[in-house]
């Protein structure tokens, strides 16, 4: 019994291993050629099987994701613009996809990255033409045909895949594009009893959301806060605007002298949103302060853990503090 049962293992052993390098050495059978794909960031051996073998190119949704598994590929797949010709065997797409053999490489703007962060990212992109070297911000906006005078916040955070030699002003008019279809699908469907005079206001205070919590869930409720102070007419109190408002003189540190001095993103020592926003916000961001939490709450302190404790009246607001701050002094 126990010699059938390890003779059985070897033949069906044998026949997978055979199949799998058939399967390896055999030309794809590619609908075009060029074939060309795009693999999303984060796309595992499992999720190209099945996009590629919906797009016809591979016979079965599981042989290519084996085939990597066994030679130890798993977890190397490169996102990027992929282009095949006809004579690859599914061995050479892999070592195509594990070797990011691109025709156009990915470059991330992520969410709550300042314009600074940005420029700075492009300008470490070896594929790009830095045409916006030198230039300044205004001339920046000119260049890709945007209206406003500030480039702050005006760029949708993502995943753009770029040619090699393509200009950086090229990619910074997609992002400004995309924000603008996004902000005004969703400026489109608000709830109505948000306060905002114009699409632009929102984008201010999706940017405070984004910088104040990462947690997706408090998103909403961190807008109504803010939107509760701004209609009683009470100071914003955000830190992040300050920090923002610092500039290079931020330390790391916020000190009582910061919450003090002035500046025009200072939410402590004026009143209403700031003039511009202070990062790039993402879609939850924007969807909260379009959408935000109905609550009586008008503060909030950090519990630890990305958390928050909301409170309706100064008193809680002081007890909570005293709880979750003061104890880790």
């Amino acid at each position: 019994m126990i010699k059938k049962f390890f003779f059985a293992a070897f033949l069906l052993a044998a026949v997978v291993g055979g199949w799998l390098a058939y399967f390896a050495s055999r030309p794809l059978d590619l609908p075009a050629s060029p074939f060309e794909f795009e693999l999303r960031q984060g796309t595992t051996l499992k999720g190209v099987s099945r996009q590629l073998w919906g797009a016809q190119v591979l016979s079965d949704p599981w042989s290519f994701a084996l085939l990597g598994r066994l030679l130890g590929m798993q977890g190397q797949v490169k996102a990027g613009n992929y282009e095949l010709e006809r004579g690859l065997t599914a061995f050479g797409l892999l070592v195509k996809i594990t070797r990011g053999d691109v025709t156009q490489e990915g470059i991330t703007f992520i969410e709550g990255w300042n314009f600074r962060q940005m420029r700075a990212a492009m300008d470490a992109q070896p594929n790009l033409r830095h045409d916006s070297q030198g230039m300044s911000e205004a001339e920046i906006l000119a260049a890709i045909g945007a209206s406003e005078s500030q480039a702050e916040g005006l760029f949708l955070p993502d995943t753009y895949y770029v040619s090699k030699g393509s200009s950086d002003l090229a990619l910074l008019k997609r992002a400004y594009q995309g924000m603008k279809k996004r902000l005004a699908s969703a400026w489109e469907n608000r709830d109505p009893a948000v306060p905002y005079t114009d699409p632009y206001q929102a984008l201010i205070m999706a940017s405070i959301v984004e910088k104040e919590t990462g947690k997706a869930s408090e998103r909403p409720m961190i807008a109504g806060v803010f939107l509760n102070r701004l209609r009683i007419g009470m100071r914003l109190q955000t830190d992040p605007t300050v920090i923002y408002g610092l500039r290079e003189r931020f330390d790391g540190n916020l000190h009582k002298i910061d919450l003090l001095t002035d500046t025009p993103y200072n939410t402590y020592t004026r009143a209403g949103l700031p003039p511009t926003p202070i990062a790039m916000p993402g879609k939850e961001a924007i969807e909260a302060a379009l959408h935000p939490e109905q609550t009586k709450a008008l503060y909030f302190v950090a519990k630890g853990g990305g958390e928050h404790y909301f409170s309706n009246t100064l008193a809680e607001h002081n007890a909570a503090v005293a709880r979750y701050q003061l104890r880790r002094q």
